[in-house]
């Protein structure tokens, strides 16, 4: 008697799902976090704070945007809560310069990472000197080339990036160069783009996406589709916020669905009003499979079988 098998979509993802829980339940959570004016204000505010350290802690690496740390006392006040919230791990990080086309308005992006899970490689702060295209970003990425010995995909880049809203659609496709750059600096394939690019309400035009490169280019692949909403206000449906990654290997080293949007608001019972005291954005997130959870007994033709149906029934939701 032949096999009888479900092919309606959301029964083959929800197979998908059920297989990369029961089988790869040790993972890796990479996140970008517009924290909305981190500062002297935020960082002695014992709620806001309380709040923010149970997001980041759930991260083996936080990108950190909107970091206006004029005194340099926020982000190692943050360290310090941090460290002694969780004292499971040790945490630590690595921080731009302060950037800005206005001294009266700059920001840094900052990443938080584990370091019993996470080292830094290098650090390159993209000079946003491309011939004929000078000056392309309101805050120029400042990229970083991590060690975490513990996932599938070993090392990788991210690059991030918090777009000026009115130059949105220029700045993400601008990424391009910064990748480039970085494959030729570092000689390296597996880069996750990622942060709060304005990507969506008006900011970037849907008829202006197929002038992205990141967009064009197929060997890019979108985690964050526009169907996610990255906003903590109810009447607000945006996706701001993204992840992209490049590099096949990379991309195999995904947990199926794990990129989405964290709702802290939701997880930890806040109201509204007191989610957007934290910032306006949810962090966006994505988990990589560890080397222990990968070598597990996988039923890998299972697996592969139910990919290759979604992909041919295209349910899951791309960008470009």
């Amino acid at each position: 008697m032949p096999l009888a098998i479900n092919t309606n979509p959301a029964a083959l993802y929800g197979i998908l799902v059920l297989v990369n829980v029961v089988y790869l339940h040790e993972a890796f959570r990479i996140c970008a976090f517009n924290v909305k004016s981190f500062g002297d204000s935020k960082s002695s505010d014992e709620s806001v704070m309380s709040t923010l350290i149970r997001i980041v802690s759930r991260c083996d690496v936080c990108l950190l945007q909107e970091v206006r740390d004029t005194k340099r006392r926020a982000i190692p006040s943050l360290l310090d809560a941090l460290n002694r919230f969780d004292r499971r791990h040790q945490y630590d990080y690595v921080a731009s310069e302060r950037l800005g086309r206005k001294q009266a308005y700059q920001e840094q992006y900052v990443f938080v990472y584990r370091t019993d899970s996470v080292s830094v490689r290098d650090r390159f702060q993209y000079p946003d000197t491309t011939p004929g295209d000078s000056d392309a970003f309101a805050r120029e990425p400042f990229v970083v080339w991590l060690r975490a010995p513990s996932t599938v995909a070993k090392e990788f880049v991210l690059i991030p990036q918090h777009t000026s809203p009115s130059n949105a659609t220029k700045e993400i496709d601008a990424l391009y160069d910064v990748f480039v750059e970085i494959k030729r600096r570092w000689r390296i394939e597996n880069v996750m783009l990622l942060g709060d690019f304005n990507a969506d309400c008006g900011f970037v035009a849907k008829k202006n996406w197929k002038n992205v490169r990141l967009c064009a280019d197929t060997s890019f692949l979108w985690l964050i589709g526009d169907a996610e909403d990255t906003t903590v206000k109810e009447s607000t449906h945006c996706a701001y916020d993204r992840i992209v990654v490049h590099g096949e290997s990379f991309k195999r080293a995904i947990v199926s669905d794990s990129a989405r949007a964290f709702n802290f608001a939701k997880e930890f019972l806040l109201s509204e009003e007191q989610a957007l005291l934290v910032s306006d954005h949810y962090p966006v997130e994505v988990e990589l499979k560890t080397a222990g959870a990968a070598g597990a007994t996988v039923p890998h033709l299972l697996l592969i079988t139910v990919t290759l149906l979604i992909s041919q029934l295209d349910v899951i939701p791309t960008v470009c």
